[in-house]
């Protein structure tokens, strides 16, 4: 569903980038915050089946209501295809994501547990298959995703008009939650359910709690000063658990830097899925989707893990190389800042090909002859300009007054033309110079989605009715001009009738390109019209490839091979044993934290230039990756259940000892 999310935002709910960008990290943000209430739930009062079955419920539920949320049909009072209320829709919509927010955060951390549940302790070996099988599952599942969610979002749906499916692409997911959710039920007896035994988790923050308020408490200088300041909860707690959570908080510390790396991560879902939509998407003979370039995440995932497992670290520790898991995570996190700096060169790429759009205090202007003739015209602060018949300038250009005169030299006229300051427009000159001049509404911005706006300039006398597959442009008056239709890429047909006859004009389009088809005077209807139509380019297509953001995902998916699968392993390794759950939530919470810088990042710089911003971000998780490899020096690496084994030792001794001493009185 993630994979679509901004697209939604950005063309369904027609927020800028900046808010759809925002309102999604906001959203994955909660998505890894809730995993601490769902692990506290099912630890503390209902237990993992019953927390999986609930929230799984909440989760569809949510689902659900996104779909209903992107039907544009239900406040669609016109039939223009766009929605009247759009609060409605926000706000069935936000709902939605909170509800999945809550669902998904809620069994998170209960799925994997209760599947590893389902296996005794002599079990060992299957455990270790249905974890594999786990993780396979998930990036299949990821992988499927990208690859279908994309294309049911680009088929179009509607009872009055036709529109993006972006209920078809969340309704399909909500169907099969519900599928999953009926079959996990169906399972019911033949699952074993542990029962709750207490969250760990609250037994840390009471004693981590109770050790701050013990040490304000005998905070004079009477008092004296113990080696760690968990030591002032030796009062009320075991000081295995101290020792437990001593460890657990060196990891914690290390982990302070951390949320800068998701920071960057998860913006391949919100930033580069909207630097794709300006990109050509065609691959050889396919043509991808710009979200559905998210796949290469999973595939270069599913690739990698074996490669570095078995012949990337092996080959570094038989070069004599101690590549620790920290020194794996720095590397991580200095491949992703690589990722955001290809990001930023392709980015620059892309500004190159974008047209020059009027500022807010700034008009342009394109002239277009309608007539058979050639016509001279005079614009202000330029030379003449030769139209031919049927043709338009080559450029738009630019005006600060907001009033300017055009003469044509051949009859000598001058018409004072009124523009529209920030807009772009183009001039018809009809084929009768003293008949009127109309003042069309060009596009200021590139066309959505990569799709392509259309429109027909009539130079006829007579009406022209224009169609195609794809949508009807309906009825052209005699010296004017059509609205602008969205038209996909690929090859086209359009059919151009008049009362008596009709011709074909086929052509091909690329990917968010604007064209105005210019039918002359003199057109001929017959098999032999295509070379009289005059396609005018007003918009460039896109030309920079997708392909291009291929190194981006190979930078960005390493670093996560190394940065999060290291991290993880390295969290389980240097965790006690009852206590993993605690640095798993702490691990899901430096992601959360992430996605809120983005946010704030975003919203203090507020640059300009998209590329600017990129390495920005690359920088600053540069940064943070120098003071990570600094504390990561200072860290010793330890075996928990070997500290765990001393203290039960010592504890039994000391029992041992107060046995003996009772014995001796």
């Amino acid at each position: 569903m993630r994979a679509v999310l901004v697209l939604y935002f950005k063309y369904f709910l027609r927020w800028d980038d900046d808010l759809a960008t925002s309102i999604y990290h906001t959203f994955v943000a909660l998505c890894y915050l809730t995993p601490i209430l769902g692990a506290i739930v099912a630890d503390s009062w209902l237990g993992k089946f019953k927390t999986i079955i609930y929230l799984s419920i909440v989760y569809a539920i949510g689902q659900v209501a996104m779909s209903i949320s992107a039907v544009h049909d239900i406040t669609d009072s016109d039939r223009d295809g766009t929605p009247n209320n759009m609060i409605f829709h926000v706000t069935l919509s936000m709902v939605g994501l909170f509800l999945i927010a809550l669902g998904t955060g809620g069994i998170k951390p209960c799925v994997a547990a209760f599947g590893g549940d389902q296996f005794n302790e002599h079990q060992e070996r299957q455990r270790r298959t249905f974890f594999s099988i786990f993780y396979l599952c998930i990036n299949g599942g990821s992988l499927l995703s990208t690859i279908i969610t994309p294309v049911l979002r680009s088929q179009e749906c509607g009872i009055h008009s036709q529109q993006k499916c972006y209920s078809l692409a969340f309704g399909v997911p909500a169907a099969l939650m519900v599928v999953a959710l009926a079959v996990f039920i169906l399972g019911n007896g033949m699952y074993y359910k542990a029962e709750p035994q207490g969250n760990i988790m609250l037994d840390v923050f009471k004693c981590i709690g109770f050790a701050i308020k013990n040490r304000y408490k005998h905070r004079s200088k009477q008092y004296p000063k113990r080696q760690h300041w968990m030591d002032w909860a030796e009062e009320k707690y075991d000081k295995l658990l101290i020792a437990q959570i001593k460890m657990v908080l060196k990891v914690l510390f290390l982990y302070i830097p951390l949320p800068m790396f998701w920071t960057l991560f998860d913006q391949k879902g919100s930033r580069w899925t909207l630097q794709a939509t300006t990109m050509n998407g065609y691959f050889g003979l396919f043509f991808m989707q710009p979200d559905q370039m998210q796949t290469i995440n999973p595939i270069l995932i599913l690739t990698l893990v074996p490669i570095m497992d078995n012949i990337i670290y092996p080959l570094i520790k038989k070069c004599g190389l101690n590549f620790t898991p920290l020194k794996r995570m720095t590397v991580g996190m200095l491949l992703a800042a690589t990722a955001f700096v290809c990001a930023a060169l392709v980015q620059i790429e892309i500004d190159k090909t974008l047209p020059n759009f009027p500022s807010a205090s700034q008009s342009q202007l394109k002239l277009l002859n309608m007539g058979s003739n050639a016509v001279k015209v005079q614009l202000p602060g330029s030379n003449s300009l030769n139209l031919p018949a049927a043709q338009a300038s080559d450029k738009y250009f630019t005006f600060e007054a907001e009033n300017i005169n055009v003469s044509i030299e051949i009859p000598k006229i001058t018409r004072t033309i009124s523009l529209a300051k920030g807009h772009r427009q183009t001039l018809l000159i009809p084929s009768l110079i003293t008949d009127e001049w109309l003042l069309t509404g060009d596009l200021k911005s590139k066309p959505e989605e990569g799709s392509n706006a259309i429109r027909f300039v009539n130079g006829m006398t007579t009406e022209v009715n224009i169609s195609s597959n794809a949508t009807k442009f309906g009825l052209i008056a005699p010296s004017n001009y059509s609205n602008y239709f969205q038209i996909k890429n690929g090859p086209i047909t359009f059919t151009l009738r008049n009362s008596l006859q009709s011709c074909e004009y086929s052509t091909d389009f690329g990917f968010g390109s604007s064209y105005t088809f210019i039918i002359p005077s003199t057109l001929v209807f017959g098999p032999n019209c295509q070379k009289d139509i005059t396609a005018v380019e007003d918009i460039k297509p896109n030309s920079v490839y997708m392909a291009l953001q291929i190194p981006q995902y190979f930078f960005i998916t390493a670093g996560e091979v190394m940065f999060s699968v290291t991290g993880l392993e390295f969290s389980y390794s240097q965790a006690p044993s009852n206590m993993k759950s605690v640095l798993q939530a702490g691990w899901l919470f430096t992601v959360a934290v992430g996605n809120f810088i983005v946010l704030i990042v975003a919203e203090i710089a507020k640059l300009p230039e998209q590329w600017a911003e990129y390495v920005l971000f690359a920088s600053l998780l540069v940064a943070v990756c120098i003071i990570f490899s600094i504390m990561a020096s200072f860290y010793t690496y330890i075996d928990p259940t070997e500290i765990e084994a001393q203290f039960r030792n010592r504890v039994d001794g000391d029992n041992a000892d107060d046995k003996a001493a009772q014995t001796k009185m």
